[in-house]
């Protein structure tokens, strides 16, 4: 059985939580979004993160703004939604039920 593969489907399995995480504190524009990703280990490169921030957006837990940047494009800020606070709040919960549970059934004796 191959590691890398069963730690990538875990960080995969949390991203959806960790993006609205980072949302949740300020309106994020994507390469925001990656650094701090990078920053807390999970590397992240946009053609994963692209698809999942439309859908983000299309289940309404997210919506964007558009801003004019002075060296390039416009650029596209990610805020939350109330919508997405629930959910957000939801997986916390979910979280941290989980955890408790894997550091029970883990837990070194």
């Amino acid at each position: 059985m191959n590691t890398e593969n069963t730690k990538a489907q875990m960080r995969k399995g949390i991203l959806e939580f960790c993006i609205l995480s980072l949302i949740n504190k300020r309106e994020m524009y994507v390469s925001d979004l990656i650094d701090e990703l990078k920053k807390g280990k999970l590397d992240v490169v946009e053609g994963t993160l692209y698809p999942l921030l439309t859908r983000l957006k299309n289940g309404e837990f997210l919506s964007y703004r558009w801003e004019e940047s002075t060296g390039g494009p416009p650029r596209k800020y990610y805020q939350i939604t109330e919508k997405g606070k629930l959910f957000l709040d939801e997986l916390l919960n979910t979280w941290n039920e989980l955890t408790a549970s894997v550091n029970q059934i883990t837990q070194q004796n």
